[in-house]
This record gives C-alpha cells, structure tokens and sequence, in this order.
C-alpha cells in the first residue's frame, strides 16, 4: 500500500539508501587522508656540515615509489627549510642545509628537560596520496661552548683576621651554555698559595657556584694581595675551559700597636732658648692601614702642668718645641713622657729628658740666612739642583773669645756644612750629592754648634725636595704580543697596555696615544689602556700587525715612552679549497701506460697550517684512476683503451684539515687521443673460402664484388685503402680494385673458365707505421656451379699465387681507355700530362659511351644468368646491392 500511494518517495529513498551504502564501503579520499597526521621523529647532533643526512620520510612512512603518478614531497615553511633543512621532493629525504644547526641559538631559553625540537610540516603529494606528515627533529647538545665568566678580573675582600675554613662565595660565576655533561661541572685554582681552597656548591636549580675557603691565618702586614686564576672547567671530551683572574684583597684590621722607633731621647737646652725654639721629634710607627694606623701624642698623665705649658706637644706631628721662655732659676732638669695612642691599643711610651744649662753671659747664637725659599723654617729645593748648590748661610755669634766652637751637622742626607773661606764663624750648606724626589722627599737636619765649655746650641732645618718632571713614564712590557682569532666581534678586547711615572701629581698622569703608523682599526683608551679593535679581522687579507703605542704623562715639558704591539690575527677554517680552474680537460694517448701521470691538479686553500692542508680524493672512478694528493697528480692504474671508452667524466673532491673541514668538488674530463693500435678488420668476404660466380661473358668495366674493412681507430689511422697484392689465376691487369672503396672491377674478358684468386690487402693509414689485413677474394668462371666439391678442392689447394707487378696504389689505375691516377694529386698529374689531356678526354668520352650500352644490353642477361652463392653448410645468402652472391665457408 505504501508503495502504491507513495511512489516518488520510495524512489528517492532507494537513491539515498544506496548514497549511504556509498559512503560507508567507500569514504571519500579526502575523508580518509585527512583523518589523522603522521608523525616522525629524528634526532641529530648540532653543528653538523652541509648535506648531513637527517632521515627518509619516504621510507619511514612505508610508502610504495612505484605507484604512479609518483610522490611529491613539500615543506610549507620555505624560511625554516631554507635556513635549517633540505628536503628532497621526489625521495622525501632530510638533509642539513648551508646554515649550521646551533643548539644555543635555536632554542636559547631551552632548559635540559625540555630539549630543542626543529618542528616541520611536510606535504606528501599528489592529492589522491595526500597525507601531512609532522616531523620533529630532536637537536642533541655537543660541547661547544666553553665555560665564559662575566668578567675577565674577579675581586674578593678577606679580613686578615678571617678564621680558618670561612667561606666567601665566588658570585660571578661562570656560564656555560651546553647541556648535561658537556655543561659546567666543576672549578678550581691555578694557584691555592698554599692558604686557600676552592670548593663548589650547587644549589636547587642546579647551578654551580664556586666557595673560597681560608685554610691557613692571613696577614695583611706580611702579604695585602693574591693573584691567580680561577678555572671554570666542563664535562665534555675534551674538557673545555674557561679563566678569569682572581685577585683576592686582604683587607687590614687593627691587629698592630704603634711603636717608637726611639724609646729615650736626651735634649741640651740653653738657659737662654727663645721661645718657638724646636727641642725634638718623636717618630712612632703602625703598620696598619688608614685609621688603624692614625697616631696621636700626648703627655702621660704623670707629666706635671707647668711642665706640660713648658714644652709644647703637637699631637700630630710629634714635634716639642718650646714654649716660653726657661726659667734658669725654676728647674734644671726636666722628664717628658710622651705616649703614642693607637685606636684600641695599649700606648707606646717614650721618654724626652730636657737638660737646661744656665748661660752667665749671653750664649752663641745661630744666625741663619736662607738661600733656597723657605716657609716656616722648611727649605725648598728642586730636584734638579746640580751638586754642591749652596742652600743657606749660618752665622755664630756671641761667641768667647778665649772659646773655640765647632760648628756640624747631624743627620743624614747629601748634605755638608763647612767654614765659608777665609770669614770666620761664617758657615755654608750646600748639596754633596744629586737631589732625586723619587727617592727621598723630604731630609730633617740638625745644626750643632759646641763651645771648648761643654755648650751646645742645636737648630733644626727641615729640607723639602720639590718634584720635577724627569722621569718619562715606563711600560711594564716594552714589546706586548697579541693574538686573536680572526672573524672577531667589533670592538674586541685585545690586551690593556700599563705604564707608570715615578713623578708625582700631574707629572705623574700617564695617557695612551696610538703611534702614526697605527691601522685605524686599532684603538687605545687614553686613561685605561684599554686596547680594541673595532672590526673583523681577515687572517688572508693581513697576518700580522705591528705598531707603536706611547705613554704621555702630563709634566713639563712632556716625557714619553713607547711599547711595541703585535698583534698577530690567528686562522679559522673559514676558507674553502680552491682549484685554479673550474673544470680541468687532460687528453692522454690510448695505451698509456699504467700509474704514469696524466695531469696535474692544483688546488689552494688561503687558510693556514691544518685548517691549509689539502688531501684530494675521487668521488667516482676510483677503481681506475688514483691521485696523489702531495702533487695533485691523477694517475691510471690500467693502461686505456680509447676503443673500449675514449672519455671519463670524475669528480675530485679537495677536503682541507680544519674542524669541520671544508670542501670543493671539481670535474675532470679526461680525453683519450687514438693510437693506431687496431688493423683493419675484413668484414666481407667473410672467410678466405668464400667465391663468388662470375660469368664468362661478363663485359670488362662490371662490378663484380667489393671487400669491405672497419678500423676502430678514428682520423687517418682509420682510412682505409684496399690493393691487390697477389693473384692466382687469370692475365695481370685482368682485375682492379677501387683502393678507397674496395670495389673490384673487371678489366679485361674472362677467357679461361675455373678459379680466380686475389689477395686482397685492407690497409690503414696510421703512423708511425700503417697496420694492414689480407683476406682472399675468390672468383669462379662458368656459367652455373655444378660441382661444388669441386670448387672447394680447389680452394682448400695450396697453391702459389702471383704477384702483381704494381704496387698497392697502382690499383687507382684504369686499364683500357679509362685515365690512369699514379698518384691522388690530380692537378700535378694534369700539369705533367697537359699536351695529352684532349685525347685523353676523347677517349674517355667514347669509352663510356660504349660502356654504357653494354651495361644495359646485357643487364637483363646478367641478372639471369646470376647463381646464387652456396656456403658449406648449403645454405643460400643474398649479396651486396650490385647483385653479388658469394659463399661463406
């Protein structure tokens, strides 16, 4: 009923049911090849060379090449696969392509849990095969990175008073940018100076960081300063290291006392001193450093008041000096205590015993008149004062006359004092020695004057030496030699250059100037030394380079001193081999002999020592040919034969020394030139037992046969000319034989039936020496073959064959009315024969003429009377196109 009432549903019911069925027993192929990606995984060590096989896609995927149309592979991402990969489209191999995979640059946040992943997406076509394969290339870590610390000088401040075993950490540590092992593993010192160790801790994170421990006491006073070398050292094989210089500083504490350099100081005193007069100086000393070290004099307190306003102390300076006038009358003797105090230590204690010496009458005085300037009783003078410079006049006075007084110096220094000529009581300071700043800068003196009583009078001088610029500044290395990779960064670090000038002040301030030979690439810092280059250097384009750098201090005039820098740049392998021609063409003669030298390859490499070294090899044919990498020299092994192949195409491939070596390929055609090592070969007749029926009524001038040679030589060793050596058989002259095409004519009427036999010889015309063959041309004369064993009777007969006047070349001639040709150079024969040339053509026209109609009168008759040639095994083959028949034995 419901198909009765609903026919136009049910028809489109079965359409859809059957659409379904469609469907499921036979999805879509765009259905099914988009349903799921496939993915590969590979994995490959960075830095690998150009041309690295990574994997086959092709082949994982377990695809068939043989379907058609064939796959097609494609990478959507043109970038990555210019810069990182190359695929090939028709095999879906990976390879590396020209930029070198680096781990650290590729993936520079990567930490080593997560490694470096190169993601592709590749496209394997047609449509009908399309499939979208993900390829993720796993970047293995090799070590080449070495360990680099932040800094090229590391300081640490230790206390001298540090216990053993205290820690400081070493906080700029070392980084290292590979992975694993091949990471930074551990460190350790150059020089431990037999008071230090260096232990390493690693925290949470994994980072190293290294820890100096004290194990021995430390004092500032006996050394301030150690220098070494910290080395920051990976797990790799080979290890690699990094260095930076550690300077650690022994910083003072306050573990010394002052102490005077003398305990007890005895002073004479003139009842009559005026007031200010200076008495002596106290001198303590600590070895510490800044405040630790600061002094300050004092009286103890056991030092009376009245005593203490008596006798002025400076605090500072430790100088007592006088400071009103002595009461003669008061005390004679008096006891200073003076204490040096140091921040908390207990005072030195120094004593000054003053003695006071009553003057009835007025007591001498020292009366002195200055040469050199002077400010507040100190002396000026320039170091450059020659010697013997007078420095100031001394005058005694109120001096007894039944008194003598001698007048000295006390102190030491390049000082004298002597009587003035002929004045007495009249004295001069003057200089004995060269004045050197540098070397003493300030000289204390003491002026003694002492009577026949026992009276002494003392004054104080204190000389200053003034600084002059006469010292140039001096460099810690005269010759200071460099050496840097080339291919550096700009502005690189190359060394820091340190002169010092023992003036002081501005005389004393040292700047850097480059000399005026200097390369501007090159720049110093003027205040630090610093010493840069501010662009890549080229080891090829400049090894070596030598220059001045001067040290300038600031005095006046200005002095200088110069050092002389080397820089030498060191290889990189960042050059190719290279071979004088793009290609190379060498043309060798067959049958050279083996291992002899063919040619000679020359490749250069513009890189030094091994990154210079170039070895050759073959890429292709090395069964047969070898070459000698010291020479360059290609050899083959086996003598060549130009007919078996007359050319070679080889790659030669020049691979350098460095690391990763680097390559050029170059193509070598090597040409054989042909040697006339081959006769000529007689292709027909093909046996000496072979004839040929001739008929008796065959007309002179027919074409009875030819002879037909190969050489497998080529030019003139391959041409080829035929002649008639020997005959049996027959009148001389009753055959002829083209000798360019070996066709073989009749010249004269055959009037004796039975066997004709030639000796054909097949030469070439090769040098030094034409090579030949012979083969025998055999003609039987009747008019069928009725006997055949007959025939070969004959022909297996050994019997003598004559030979013919003429020579080989003779055969160019014609018998009978046709021209003769001696010799192929037609126009000398024309020049020697030219009073007969008209009847010569005469008798050529009429003889072709005749000729001529013979041919076609008897054509039909020849063709007729034709027997067909039977080989031994009796079997009938057709001849050659003028309707020749022989028979192959």
């Amino acid at each position: 009923m419901f198909n009765s009432k609903q026919p136009g549903l049910s028809k489109r019911g079965e359409i859809w049911g059957l659409f379904v069925l469609l469907l499921y027993t036979s999805p879509l192929p765009c259905f099914a090849n988009f349903s799921q990606a496939k993915e590969l995984i590979y994995k490959i060590k960075e830095g690998l060379p150009r041309g690295t096989f990574i994997g086959a896609i092709g082949l994982d995927l377990n695809l068939d090449f043989n379907v058609k149309p064939p796959f097609l592979f494609s990478l959507p991402q043109n970038k990555v696969s210019e810069q990182y990969v190359n695929l090939n489209n028709t095999t879906g191999e990976l390879f590396t392509s020209g930029t070198e995979i680096d781990r650290e640059t590729l993936c520079p946040h990567n930490s080593e849990g997560k490694g470096c992943v190169l993601l592709l997406d590749v496209f394997v076509l047609p449509q009908q095969y399309f499939q979208l394969v993900k390829v993720k290339i796993l970047i293995e870590d090799v070590n080449d990175n070495r360990p680099k610390f932040p800094t090229d000088e590391i300081c640490i401040s230790v206390p001298e008073n540090t216990p053993v075993n205290a820690r400081y950490a070493v906080e700029q540590s070392a980084i290292d940018p590979d992975l694993g092992l091949n990471g930074l593993q551990t460190y350790w010192l150059v020089n431990d100076f037999g008071v230090f160790t260096l232990d390493v801790e690693e925290n949470d994170g994994g980072e190293l960081t290294p820890f100096l421990i004290v194990t021995e006491a430390l004092d500032r006073e006996t050394q301030a300063e150690y220098i070494t070398d910290i080395i920051a050292e990976d797990g790799g094989t080979p290890p690699l290291l990094g260095a930076a210089t550690l300077k650690i500083l022994i910083t003072d504490v306050n573990d010394n006392c002052p102490q005077f350099s003398e305990s007890h100081v005895n002073v004479t005193l003139p009842g009559n001193t005026t007031k200010g007069a200076h008495l002596a100086r106290l001198h303590a000393f600590d070895p510490d450093l800044g405040a630790n070290a600061q002094i300050s004099y004092a009286y103890s307190e056991r030092v009376p008041r009245d005593t203490r306003s008596l006798f002025h102390l400076d605090r500072t300076t430790g100088v007592i000096k006088l400071a009103r006038k002595v009461d003669t009358g008061t005390a004679t003797f008096y006891k200073l205590t003076v204490l040096a105090n140091g921040p908390g230590c207990i005072p030195a204690v120094a004593t000054v015993t003053v003695h006071i010496i009553k003057v009835v009458t007025g007591p001498p005085a020292i009366i002195p008149r200055y040469i050199a300037p002077e400010k507040d009783g100190v002396l000026t003078i320039k170091e450059s004062e020659p010697v013997f410079s007078p420095i100031a006049f001394f005058t005694i006075k109120n001096i007894d006359k039944n008194q003598k007084v001698d007048c000295f110096l006390e102190g030491s220094g390049p000082f004298k004092l002597g009587p003035y000529q002929l004045f007495k009581n009249e004295y001069l300071l003057e200089t004995t020695e060269p004045l050197d700043y540098e070397e003493t800068q300030e000289y204390e003196l003491i002026l003694v004057a002492k009577n026949t009583g026992g009276l002494v009078i003392k004054t104080f001088l204190k000389v200053q030496i003034q600084d002059e610029n006469d010292n140039a500044p001096v460099f810690q290395q005269s010759l200071v030699e460099v050496s840097v990779e080339e291919n550096n960064p700009p502005n690189t670090y190359l060394a820091q250059l340190r002169a010092t000038d023992q003036d002081s002040g501005s005389r004393g301030e040292v700047i850097y100037l480059l000399g005026g030979d200097t390369p501007g690439i090159f720049v110093v810092d003027q205040v630090t030394g610093v010493l840069t280059v501010t662009t890549s250097l080229d080891r090829e384009e400049k090894e070596t380079y030598r220059f001045i750098v001067r040290a300038v201090d600031q005095g006046t005039p200005r002095r200088e001193s110069i050092a002389t820098v080397v820089v030498t740049v060191q290889d990189r392998n960042d050059n190719s081999p290279r071979f004088i021609n793009k290609d190379f063409t060498f043309f060798v003669p067959e049958n050279f002999p083996g291992y002899g030298e063919i040619g000679v390859l020359s490749v250069t490499d513009a890189d030094a020592g091994e990154n210079g070294w170039v070895a050759l090899s073959i890429l292709n044919g090395s069964d047969i040919f070898m070459i000698d990498t010291g020479r360059g020299a290609l050899r083959a092994k086996i003598s060549l034969d130009r007919e078996q192949q007359g050319t070679y195409q080889l790659s030669i491939e020049a691979i350098d020394g460095g690391q990763p070596a680097l390559s050029s390929v170059t193509m070598v055609t090597v040409l054989l030139l042909d040697v006339n090592d081959n006769p000529p070969i007689v292709l027909f007749p093909q046996s000496n037992q072979s004839y040929m029926l001739v008929l008796p009524n065959t007309l002179p001038g027919t074409s009875i046969t030819e002879v037909y040679a190969v050489d497998k030589d080529t030019g003139m060793n391959a041409v080829i000319a035929y002649s008639i050596i020997k005959r049996k058989g027959g009148e001389p002259g009753s055959f002829a034989i083209d000798p360019e095409t070996g066709n073989i004519t009749l010249k004269r009427e055959l009037s004796n039936r039975g066997l004709y036999s030639l000796l054909v010889k097949v030469s070439d015309h090769g040098q030094p020496e034409p090579l030949y063959s012979t083969v025998m041309v055999n003609f039987f004369v009747n008019e069928t073959v009725s006997n055949e064993s007959y025939i070969q009777s004959l022909l297996t007969k050994e019997a003598d064959i004559e030979v013919e006047e003429r020579p080989w070349y003779v055969g160019q001639m014609k018998e009978g009315p046709e021209r003769y040709e001696l010799f192929p150079c037609k126009p000398v024969l024309i020049a020697l024969s030219v009073t007969s040339l008209g009847l010569f053509l005469s008798l050529l026209t009429v003889t072709s003429y005749i000729c001529c109609k013979r041919f076609k009168r008897h054509k039909k008759k020849e063709s007729e009377a034709e027997v067909p040639l039977k080989a031994k095994n009796g079997s009938k083959q057709v001849g050659s196109r003028k309707l020749r028949r022989i028979s192959n034995i």
